[in-house]
């Protein structure tokens, strides 16, 4: 059933008195000493083990395994032929393993082996597979080793329920490819069900472009697609944030005839949510419906989350209304929706007000309502609210995990405080919780925005990890967060000289960043982000450009690239540029375009100009920010400071060919920024101001609209005019302060690093 396997049209082989004997059963309302006295009754009347087979299979599906343990138990006990036996224990291993019972199939099993009747391969399969449902995969490949080791050949199904086992169990590809392997050199040949049971692992694990192989392996085998298929490789898609490739799957899925459902488009406005595209997850709502889909709770929860990620609580609890009215409550996931939106809208009374409503309703919080309440109390500075969230949450008996100590260490260094985060990433550690690339690439992208103590540059290139603040923020092992966090109520940050600060920032960043290595945690783009935006922060050109050689011995393609760049080797390095910018490319929008933008800023900051204009036109052409610029229009609000003045450059330029082939421009030009609505003054965005500034400094005739602070206008005369003069051409080309007949000089390394192959 959950692999959409088709069912069996062939006639059922249980008797008429197999189902009056479960009808019986269930009107008995679970009572076990009642189905011993069914099944004395029903015992002339039943057909051997296809009676039974079915009673404790729909016993099962009602969740009665207890009265399904005991027909099983009455049928061993009357049976005496081995093979039906096994039959019996098969599948009552297998209804167990349904129902989440793996410690009891196992016994089921054992005691079928002892007794003569369980050495059989579709026992060994079913135990396989009831491991896979709860998770167990280390047990799952256990049981198939020791199959093998009893002289039996491992079946379809066997190889199903243990890449199955590989999926549910959290394994990573290698060893699903493996068993993969394994059962192709037997020859036994994968169905449908083997591909799906691969793609979600795949999909678990973030393989996108290995799911997107398995698939066209699956069409070039000539094995059908079903719903599940689509949208497991929908989900991968969706998790790695390859959004247009999702919706070429959703073209291509109707294009089969296998159409959308509820789960389809919940992952699609899921996806969408998470890459930013709110819009379009709305759209897909009213698509939804106009379908005649009905939404179901996670939909419903999904809807509202997008409503309250948008700041429209109003819609959000007209969503909770309308479940309500359809007799869908609200969950957990549901509040922690909201608590997630007011949070981010700074509604902290909102927050507090939510949390208390539902612990009114009997909704117990878990670990992600506790990582949210926590997050959003540390990034608005509410430390003692974060205390008394912390320590509810410990004696709640839940054990944090690496998105919850992630999430509280990105609002720590979003608030500036490195040392406390480094703290707690000790702290995760020694209760045997590894980081993973999220948390690192929070604590790299604080550098050079926060103070970091001394300590922390020798802790980080340590082997160990270990973290010593100074004796006073000392505190028991237990305590060590609520002692961070009463150290930030009190207001003791941490804070270093700024001086001392810069010189230690790229090598803690260098720390950092082995350490990732040394974990095989492999860095992304974000990181490769955060790494550019610290490098911005960097003090002097030296120490980017050291910063940058050090980390080429890690992965000479991307920070080689970045380099290359920033010591201006355009000529030498846009062919590499452009084979990295295609792997950007495959990236979600907002994570390609935070490359592009941190790129650029580094380029901006040390006067690398030429550089960066040639990088943010690139990243116009592969439509990087949606709709840019048209004759009459340059929208900058999805860019960095430096992508948005080396864009203004390139257009204005572009006008001026416009105007001096003798074209008129429009009546009215305007370049968008957006108003800062985040901005501690409304109005006065970081963004705004730098464009005001660049366009003040070349004379450029804009001014800033009435009606629309965050937007400047002019008219196309005034700017033609303005275009036609003599100076404006020189003001308007780029140029860049270093090229490759400039300086080159390398300087000392500050490591002993080696070349590594990521």
């Amino acid at each position: 059933m959950h692999f959409g396997r088709p069912r069996s049209t062939a006639t059922s082989r249980h008797s008429a008195a197999a189902e009056e004997a479960l009808q019986q059963a269930i009107g008995c309302g679970g009572e076990v000493s009642y189905m011993d006295n069914i099944l004395l009754s029903f015992q002339p009347k039943l057909h051997a083990s296809d009676d039974y087979t079915f009673l404790l299979r729909e016993l099962g599906n009602r969740g009665d395994w207890m009265n399904a343990m005991r027909c099983f138990e009455f049928a061993v006990s009357l049976e005496k032929r081995r093979n039906e036996r096994g039959k019996l224990a098969s599948s009552m291993i297998s209804t167990l393993g349904r129902l989440g019972k793996a410690d009891l199939a196992k016994k089921v099993f054992d005691d079928a082996v002892n007794e003569g009747y369980g050495n059989t391969v579709y026992a060994y399969s079913a135990l396989i597979s009831a491991y896979a449902k709860s998770g167990y995969c280390d047990e799952a490949i256990g049981v198939f080793r020791s199959m093998k080791d009893s002289g039996l050949k491992p079946n379809l199904v066997t190889y199903n329920a243990l890449i199955d086992a590989c999926g549910k169990g959290g394994a990573d590809y290698k060893r699903a490819s493996e068993i993969f392997n394994d059962m192709l050199e037997n020859g036994v040949l994968p169905d449908r069900i083997t591909y799906n049971s691969l793609l979600a692992v795949c999909s678990g694990a973030g393989l996108w472009e290995i799911a997107r192989g398995l698939f066209d392996e699956m069409v070039h085998r000539g094995i059908d697609q079903d719903i599940y298929t689509y949208n497991t490789l929908l989900d991968g898609a969706c998790s790695g944030g390859h959004m247009d490739a999702a919706f070429d799957i959703m073209v291509g899925m109707r294009e089969k005839n296998v159409f959308p459902n509820e789960v389809t488009y919940s992952t699609m406005i899921r996806g969408c949510a998470k890459a930013g595209k709110l819009d379009r997850a709305l759209n897909l709502f009213n698509e939804m419906k106009s379908a005649g889909i009905k939404l179901d709770r996670v939909s419903y929860n999904t809807l509202l989350a997008v409503y309250a990620s948008l700041g429209r609580f109003d819609d959000a609890f007209a969503v909770g209304k309308e479940m309500e009215s359809i007799g869908i409550k609200r969950d957990v996931v549901t509040y922690n929706a909201l608590l997630d939106g007011f949070g981010k809208q700074g509604m902290y009374d909102k927050v507090k007000e939510l949390f208390a409503e539902m612990k009114r309703g009997n909704l117990y919080p878990n670990l992600l309502t506790y990582s949210t309440l926590i997050s959003v109390y540390c990034k608005g500075g509410l430390y003692k609210e974060a205390t008394d969230a912390y320590t509810e949450f410990k004696l709640q008996g839940l054990k944090a995990d690496v998105v919850f100590y992630s999430k509280l260490i990105d609002a720590l260094c979003k608030k500036g405080m490195v040392e406390s985060s480094a703290l707690l990433l000790d702290e995760m550690m020694k209760d045997g919780i590894q980081p993973n690339v999220v948390t690192y690439n929070s604590i790299i992208n604080a550098f050079g925005q926060s103070e970091i103590f001394d300590y922390l540059e020798h802790q980080m290139e340590s082997s160990n990890l270990q973290f010593y603040p100074d004796s006073k923020m000392v505190a028991k092992e237990d305590d060590r967060i609520i002692e961070v966090f009463k150290e930030l109520a009190c207001g003791k940050s941490g804070i270093g000289k700024r001086d001392q600060r810069a010189r230690k920032d790229f090598r803690c960043v260098l720390g950092v960043f082995r350490k990732m290595h040394e974990m095989e945690i492999k860095p992304n783009v974000v990181t490769f982000s955060a790494i550019l935006n610290a490098c911005s922060r960097c003090n002097s050109f030296e120490e980017a450009s050291l910063l940058l050689e050090e980390l080429r011995l890690f992965d000479n393609q991307v920070y080689g690239v970045a380099h290359g760049l920033l010591m201006g080797h355009i000529e030498h390095t846009w062919s590499q540029a452009l084979s990295l910018f295609d792997d950007v490319k495959r990236m979600d929008s907002s994570t390609a375009s935070a490359f592009y933008n941190a790129l650029t800023d580094m380029l901006w900051h040390f006067g690398q100009k030429r550089g960066a204009q040639l990088v943010v036109l690139e990243g116009k052409r592969r439509e990087v920010w949606e709709n840019t610029w048209t004759e009459s229009c340059l929208d900058l609000h999805l860019m960095s400071s430096g992508a948005a003045r080396a864009m203004v450059h390139a257009w204005l330029l572009n006008i001026r060919s416009v105007v001096f082939e003798g074209h008129e421009l429009p009546k009215l030009l305007s370049i968008l920024t957006g108003w800062g609505k985040h901005s501690k003054v409304v109005g006065d965005g970081a963004l705004k101001r730098a464009i005001e500034a660049l366009l003040l400094s070349i004379g450029a005739p804009f001014q800033v609209a009435k009606c629309n602070i965050g937007r400047f206008i002019s008219t196309g005369a005034v700017v033609a005019a303005w275009l036609r003069e003599s100076g404006t051409l020189k003001v308007l080309v780029l140029q860049d302060d270093r090229t490759l007949s400039g300086s080159t000089t390398r300087f000392d390394h500050v490591s002993n690093l080696q070349p590594l192959s990521l």
